[in-house]
């Protein structure tokens, strides 16, 4: 099964599900292309070689840039190794740059391709089920600094998306359900077939290995999570208004992946800043008991984190304030007032936020 999403921005483009795509996605390259920067980690040496052989046999010319695994590639000194790469190897406005990896790496490939020369055309192949459903679409791109992560950035939309499923029959499981926190994100702000169907399923897609009919199952999940981003980044794609709902768990989220130094999984860390945020939505008065037990429920059912060490409220709190979101020294949080229905809560007393901490501490 091939799905494709177009995402109808002002130069839209193609998001496409499926098995076997690398010949596609180097078909897809813009006409006028010579060269081309493989952005990849490590890890993706071997299917970098196979990606550079595919775009040789078109005439143009590849230039491999291998950068450091997850988090550790998104540093300001990569994104000057990948520019003295560019420029050392004459690439022009013409020319494109190609992220193949996890989150990572497609921000970082996006982020390079949107500072050199002002913004040259990136083609993103996400590897990892989050850079699917997340990272690679919706043209943000940035790098992390000592002060937080994605600080640093540019919104630049790829000229098309390709996630070749066949990468996830590889992928570490822990990787695959962390993932899957960015799946159910999009089930619970819009789209709450997706719930249901992570109820039904889950141990297809927890499984070690991924059969047959997991895989279906994953494809489905991933294409219905890339039209909830697509169809939210079509009406907002700077995030002036409904955008953030993009963001449901993510204050928190970012804290902790701060305070714990990125050592973890973003998905871990969105998982339990759902859980924050629905416990706030609920001393609010915005969600009942039934809605917030729903997100533990399938939260752990995956196997994903709902609980945070209960002695570093400070520090999460002074992380929570350099959020993007954040409007001079006002909180901002996307809550739900009901499942499927996120609303913006700004400036909560922070007796409710203590009491959501509590709620999330162990």
């Amino acid at each position: 099964m091939t799905a494709v999403v177009t995402v109808a921005t002002a130069a839209p483009y193609d998001v496409t599900v499926g098995r076997g795509l690398l010949p596609a996605a180097v078909d897809s390259l813009p006409e006028g292309a010579v060269r081309v920067l493989v952005v990849h980690s490590a890890p993706l040496r071997d299917r970098a070689d196979e990606l550079k052989g595919l775009i040789e046999a078109t005439g143009r010319t590849p230039v491999l840039a291998e950068v450091p695994d997850a988090e550790e590639g998104k540093t300001a000194e990569v994104a000057a190794f990948c520019w003295r790469v560019l420029g050392s190897s004459d690439f022009t406005r013409s020319d494109v740059v190609m992220g193949m990896g996890g989150g990572a790496v497609t921000d970082l490939a996006g982020f390079v391709a949107a500072t050199w020369l002002r913004g040259v055309a990136v083609v993103q192949i996400p590897t990892t089920v989050l850079a699917m459903v997340d990272a690679a679409v919706g043209g943000k791109t940035g790098i992390n600094t000592t002060e937080g992560k994605n600080l640093v950035g540019a919104f630049h939309e790829p000229s098309a998306v390709w996630c070749d499923t066949d990468f996830l029959r590889t992928l570490p499981a822990n990787d695959r359900v962390a993932g899957l926190a960015e799946v159910v994100k999009g089930g619970f702000i819009r789209d709450t077939r997706i719930l249901e169907i992570v109820e039904a399923e889950t141990p297809a897609l927890i499984a070690p290995e991924l059969d047959e009919h997991a895989m279906e199952v994953l494809e489905e999940l991933i294409a219905r999570k890339i039209r909830v981003k697509a169809d939210v980044v079509a009406a907002d794609l700077k995030e002036s208004h409904l955008r953030e709902i993009l963001n449901y768990g993510h204050t928190f989220g970012h804290a902790i992946e701060y305070t714990e130094r990125y050592q973890w999984r973003h998905g871990a860390a969105v998982s339990v800043g759902m859980v924050f945020v629905a416990e706030l939505a609920r001393l609010a008065g915005k969600l009942d008991d039934a809605a917030v037990d729903r997100h533990r429920s399938i939260l752990t059912g995956l196997g994903l984190p709902v609980t945070y060490p209960g002695h570093r409220w400070d520090a999460l709190l002074t992380a929570m304030k350099r959020d993007k979101k954040t409007r001079g020294d006002m909180l901002r949080f996307v809550i739900l007032q009901g499942i499927g229905n996120p609303v913006r809560l700004e400036g909560p007393d922070p007796a409710l936020l203590a009491g959501a901490y509590d709620a999330v501490s162990r």
